[in-house]
């Protein structure tokens, strides 16, 4: 059964880093300076921290869950290199990515934060995805389970070889222990190209947050940036429309958003990935219902950070990831 909230010291902020370079596509963490949920230090020196050696041996996007019980966590990532290995020289471009990348998300199991074990590869996509994208999780209470969600363009069953015209749209499965996963379904189809779904949920409500991935264009304002929307449940397919183009104005696009609520106020944050640009900006609000997300005027983020998550830590928590990895403080 779920236990009462503990009183939470602090902020573990899991993410990747944007450059083409040899350790781009691999996790790192970093440290919230005391309970400050905008200001961090890298962990291990900026070193990544995990490594895949399953699959295409790239990593991205990684999202970090604590047990509806609080005594485990589950860190869950695409499987997806980009930057080329030793066996395939060549760059990857996103329409291959799309059309023949992985059915599967990386795993890891971890009881303390520090040691993470049972790497694994898991199948969450059908036979006719082409892309397996950002996955993210909820526990569902009312469910019993995890909901984990992810973005897969989805090609017809005549179509084997994935070489027709498609679009990203949101998926989900349910499980309990992240080995075994129901067959997934379509959560969100508005029509056109969604990703990067994240959830928060707040007195009985779940806030949606999604990337609108059509291409910028008079007829799509609301393109290449985030949508928020709500419902009482979270595997419903029609959330109710709640603001658009969060972020418009201060950032140019967006994706990847990860949001947290504040250890110490009804605050809620959300660190939005400006790709090929700033990569992470945060944004904060008192009123999930008003759609409102105003820039935060004083941060400091690791150097390239992008596409993570933010999970809030016991004060035991906090001090064995300072203990195990040191940490040093970040110069943007």
């Amino acid at each position: 059964m779920p236990q009462p909230k503990p009183v939470y010291a602090g902020y573990l902020l899991v993410y990747f880093v944007g450059s083409p370079a040899a350790d781009d596509e691999r996790i790192r963490m970093a440290l919230s300076l005391g309970n400050d949920p905008l200001h961090y230090r890298e962990l291990n020196a900026g070193k990544p921290i995990l490594s895949s050696g399953l699959g295409t041996k790239g990593v991205r996007d990684p999202f970090l869950i604590r047990s509806p019980e609080g005594d485990r966590f589950h860190l869950i990532a695409t499987d997806l290199l980009t930057s080329g290995g030793d066996e395939d020289p060549v760059q990857l471009t996103w329409d291959r990515a799309e059309r023949i990348g992985s059915k599967s998300i990386v795993v890891w199991d971890s009881t303390d934060l520090v040691n993470w074990t049972g790497q694994r590869l898991v199948t969450v996509s059908g036979d006719t995805a082409g892309n397996t994208w950002a996955p993210k999780a909820c526990y569902a209470e009312e469910l019993g389970t995890y909901v984990v969600f992810w973005a897969s363009k989805l090609y017809t069953q005549d179509d084997p070889d994935h070489t027709g015209t498609t679009y990203n749209r949101m998926l989900y499965a349910t499980t309990t222990d992240f080995r075994r996963f129901s067959e997934p379904k379509i959560w969100h189809d508005p029509g056109h190209a969604v990703i990067d779904s994240a959830v928060i949920k707040h007195d009985g409500v779940y806030y949606r947050y999604t990337k609108d991935e059509r291409d910028q264009t008079p007829s799509a304002p609301s393109a290449k940036l985030i949508t928020a929307e709500k419902s009482r449940e979270l595997t419903s397919t029609t959330y109710d429309f709640v603001a658009d183009r969060i972020g418009d104005g201060e950032i140019d696009r967006g994706e990847g958003p990860a949001v947290f609520k504040s250890n110490t106020e009804e605050r809620w944050y959300m660190f939005i990935d400006e790709f090929g640009r700033r990569n992470y900006v945060p944004f904060e609000t008192t009123d999930l219902d008003s759609g409102k997300w105003m820039p935060s005027t004083s941060y400091q983020l690791p150097p390239g950070a992008k596409h993570g998550s933010v999970l809030p830590l016991t004060r035991a928590e906090y001090d064995r990831l300072l203990n195990a990895y040191g940490g040093q403080e970040s110069d943007s």
